[in-house]
């Protein structure tokens, strides 16, 4: 059943987890402000990038915006009188570098729309809400059972995956989750199997998959629909956090960190790794591992979102795991990611940095290392260990799962090897992506070094004795031609007596040779 239509051809599909990163290049004053010009970059490539011009009423509009993330920003303050005097511009146009560094070294604000929308207006002007109610609209036509009951605004990290609570109408005490996205850039499946896979979710089940009650899609997205929870994920049981609340409010800057019991990181670990075990035999690709992908249910862990891989949505850690090489599958990046998970739960906020040097106190030693062979730089640089080696590990080796449920996802052989096409189409793009950043950090390497203090003090004293060697040679090899040429006039030899006229000798030019 076709709901939209179909994109327009050479439709431009983003990677929206590729950083960009902004510097501000120059300020110019206008009669009554002044508009700083910033030159932004997505990514690792020196041509993709572009020139905006903003003023600091816009970043103040923006900084206003972001309040809800509960954060500190450093945005710098205002100034009514003596704002336009050049040494206050120029150290305003500091501060707001600093402020544009912080908001985009922010893995949730760089990936949140407000700040996208700021930093590249060309290819997010769109209101993707307004776009996601249009297309939903057009798919209750014909679906007249389901009613909308509000817009779940902004409750997830994506920028064009909008969600709405839901009901049917003859049940309209119970509660319904519609989410509706746009194709990614690794959507590699024709739109026939695309179609016939999505439309197969809601006959996968699992007692630790989050079970989807209907499912369709056509050209350009999709649209799934499931229950509604009220407890919500794993990460809002770590954070303490309403469902229903913005991503930005609910994650980015939590009021009580604090870690689960060991007993729910042992059970709820098992759980997600016998799940991704059983879609890797299945030889369906996930590749979306995180705390807001796991559904709670009492003591169940449920994974969501199984549709993100064949809409070819890029994943929440790509700008993370894309810096290895070493993690080129799909099943290594979900190793990595369950690491991102467990760290999570363990200390109640995810890590500072990856690779990780050294672990806080965690409950027991079996955490630390399942931990290490995920996020250790080691790990990184090495690869990860398979979903079967981490449930081996003591850590999970002895939990007893008591459910029944038996799995079951039937997957057509044509599908099955769509999918397999579509999983290496997704490694290559990660492959060659990893290989452009590797390529970038050596040259980026190479010129610092070669630019840094010491290296240039190198130079120069290795310049210096260069110049000495070769004025000690052309010294001996002028003294040695003017030895040769008085021995020749005193044998009586034909050459001519050197003049008054004659260049100057050999032994004075070495005087005046650069050192």
């Amino acid at each position: 059943m076709a709901f939209m239509e179909k994109p327009p051809a050479g439709k431009v599909l983003l990677d929206d987890t590729v950083p960009l990163t902004a510097a501000i290049e120059a300020s110019q004053s206008l009669q009554s402000h002044t508009e700083y010009i910033i030159r932004v970059q997505r990514g690792i490539s020196v041509e993709n990038n572009w020139q905006i011009v903003r003023r600091y009423s816009d970043f103040d509009l923006l900084n206003n915006s972001l309040q809800i993330a509960g954060l500190s920003l450093p945005l710098p303050p205002k100034k009514l009188i003596g704002n336009m005097d050049r040494e206050f511009i120029a150290e305003r146009q500091k501060g707001l570098q600093n402020y544009l560094n912080v908001i985009t070294t922010n893995h949730i604000l760089s990936n949140c729309e407000l700040v996208k929308k700021f930093l590249d207006p060309n290819n997010y002007s769109a209101n993707y809400t307004e776009i996601a109610l249009q297309q939903v609209s057009m798919f209750f036509r014909s679906e007249p059972k389901w009613e909308v009951v509000e817009p779940l605004k902004d409750i997830g990290w994506r920028i064009r995956k909008k969600y709405f609570l839901m009901k049917i109408k003859n049940q309209p005490k119970e509660r319904l989750v519609l989410s509706w996205a746009d194709l990614g850039p690794d959507k590699y499946l024709s739109d026939k199997d695309f179609q016939c896979l999505i439309k197969l979710l809601p006959s996968c089940l699992h007692p630790y998959i989050y079970r989807v009650t209907f499912a369709t899609a056509n050209e350009s997205s999709a649209l799934l629909i499931r229950m509604f929870n009220e407890k919500g994920t794993l990460k809002d049981l770590i954070y303490k956090a309403k469902p229903k609340d913005p991503f930005l409010k609910k994650y980015c800057n939590p009021k009580k960190i604090q870690g689960l019991e060991l007993q729910q990181i042992k059970t709820y670990g098992r759980q997600i790794l016998e799940v991704l075990k059983f879609l890797h035999d299945k030889g369906f690709p996930y590749g979306h591992l995180h705390a807001s992908n796991v559904m709670l249910d009492g003591d169940t862990c449920r994974l969501l979102d199984l549709e993100n891989s064949l809409l070819g949505l890029p994943s929440f850690y790509r700008s993370y795991f894309s810096q290895f090489r070493k993690i080129n599958t799909l099943e290594s990046v979900d190793v990595h990611c369950f690491g991102h998970l467990l760290y999570e739960m363990t200390y109640g906020r995810p890590p500072d940095s990856v690779p990780v040097d050294s672990f806080p106190p965690a409950p027991s030693m079996a955490v630390v290392a399942v931990l290490e062979s995920t996020l250790s730089c080691e790990a990184c640089k090495n690869g990860m260990p398979t979903v079967s080696r981490l449930l081996q590990m003591p850590l999970f080796n002895d939990v007893l799962l008591t459910t029944s449920e038996k799995p079951q996802f039937k997957i057509p052989t044509k599908l099955k090897e769509a999918l397999r096409i579509a999983k290496e189409c997704i490694e290559k793009r990660l492959i060659e992506e990893q290989k452009q950043i590797h390529q970038h950090r050596r040259l980026t390497r190479a010129q610092s070094h070669h630019g840094s203090e010491e290296e240039r003090k190198k130079r120069k004293i290795l310049a210096r004795k260069k110049s000495k060697r070769s004025a000690v040679e052309n010294s001996e090899e002028h003294s040695a031609k003017y030895s040769n040429s008085n021995n020749s006039a005193g044998s009586g030899a034909s050459s001519p007596l050197t003049s008054p006229s004659s260049p100057t000798p050999p032994s004075t030019a070495v005087e005046h040779a650069p050192f």
